[in-house]
């Protein structure tokens, strides 16, 4: 298919998602977000009724913020925190990136905090409990579309690009005097209590453990998307599980990329989150695997709704379209449930989509995009590796 072609084709998956959110909010069944999305007088109401019946030994402080989505970072909070200060924030709201395709991104993803000279931290869910590793002024962050260049809080991305959005979060802090989690339970256990407090309880009392070896991409944020398992057969798998998220786990592979290079992997793909061709930014949920080489380009394999296998294409987001390029390797819905072995040349891909090969793989990547249509995606690893005919690197052990 010639560029003109290409070119159309996703002008029309747009239009076609676009007319879908329109007939959506017509009939009143757009699909919901991650959490409940309470106007900012209204969350300052509920959440203010509970504060005022909150016993006074509780807590140290507290204060109702507003980040508009259209001003970019920082957010100076006006608090001084000190060593060892526990804080947790409760937040709501959304910040609208196209109303005509229905993206949205809420506190989970979008709310980041700094304090002092510190790096920058995100939470998971819509409430978040911190500790303060150093003595600083505490600064908040409404961050998509942005994007970080360092781990202070710099950013990679203009910042007139938040002129485009609109929008923004409802925060709450609090600043405790005894221990976080008891804290909290005296709160939700008053006469009015707030979801948001079960939900940081929750978050508290069963955390989703990171796969051991795995880190987040530290300018993305951790993600409760994956974790480990062991199948019905009792083998040990990375499982994905993803809605109204994104997130991106990496590991360590320092590997030679030779001519003999070869990615591979097993997975069950039991639920895609998009039902259009991946490859514009309105439709770009997906589930993939990737090897990040040394120049920071990644070649990115997934399983595709409705591309054809060997559709190769650069990422159709911004910030990453000159470092992450795509590869179908699966398309439709025949096989979903069930375990597929895959192999992949890596010396042979990169040429045939990139160019000239660099000499050394860095790393091992799982994708997962739910953010733009909010749909849901589930898969499973095992046995992922990089061989060669010099030997074989095994990153997640099977029997």
């Amino acid at each position: 298919m010639t560029g003109p072609a290409i070119g159309l084709r996703r002008l029309g998956t747009a239009l076609r998602r676009a007319a879908v959110v329109s007939r959506l909010r017509l009939a009143g069944r757009l699909p919901p977000g991650r959490h409940a999305d309470l106007g900012d007088a209204e969350f300052r109401h509920s959440l203010g009724a509970v504060l005022e019946a909150a016993p006074s030994d509780l807590l140290a402080g507290s204060a109702f913020l507003f980040l508009p989505g259209d001003r970019p970072p920082w957010l100076d909070t006006g608090i001084d925190l000190a060593a060892g200060e526990s804080v947790t924030w409760l937040a709501t709201g959304r910040v609208v990136l196209s109303r005509m395709f229905d993206i949205f991104v809420e506190p989970h993803f979008q709310l980041w905090a700094r304090f002092g000279d510190g790096e920058v931290f995100s939470g998971t869910r819509a409430s978040h409990t911190f500790t303060a590793d150093r003595a600083g002024r505490l600064h908040l962050a409404s961050y998509f579309p942005g994007q970080w260049a360092t781990p202070s809080g710099e950013l990679a991305t203009p910042p007139d690009v938040y002129r485009s959005v609109r929008g923004g979060i409802s925060v709450l802090l609090l600043r405790w005097a005894v221990d976080p989690r008891a804290g909290l339970a005296r709160l939700a256990a008053g006469p009015d209590p707030h979801p948001l407090l079960a939900l940081e309880i929750d978050r508290l009392d069963d955390p989703v453990p990171r796969p051991e070896g795995w880190k987040p991409l530290w300018f993305l944020g951790d993600s409760e998307i994956y974790s480990r398992g062991r199948g019905d057969d009792g083998a040990p798998e990375l499982r994905c599980a993803t809605h109204c998220d994104v997130g991106i786990l990496q590991r360590a592979a320092d590997a030679p990329l030779r001519p003999d290079t070869r990615l591979t992997w097993r997975w069950r793909v039991d639920a895609l989150p998009s039902e259009l061709a991946e490859d514009t930014l309105p439709t770009h949920d997906y589930l993939s695997i990737a090897v990040e080489f040394e120049n920071g380009i990644d070649l990115t394999y997934y399983w595709s709704a409705a591309l054809p296998i060997g559709t190769g294409y650069w990422c159709p987001l911004p910030t990453w379209r000159e470092r992450e390029f795509h590869v179908v390797v699966r398309s439709g819905r025949a096989g979903l449930g069930a375990w597929i072995d895959e192999e992949r040349d890596l010396h042979v891909d990169y040429q045939r989509y990139v160019g000239s090969p660099p000499d050394r793989i860095e790393r091992i990547w799982l994708i997962a995009n739910s953010t733009f249509q909010r749909g849901v995606g589930r898969c499973a690893y095992r046995d992922i590796e990089i061989r060669s005919d010099s030997g074989s690197r095994r990153l997640v052990r099977a029997p």
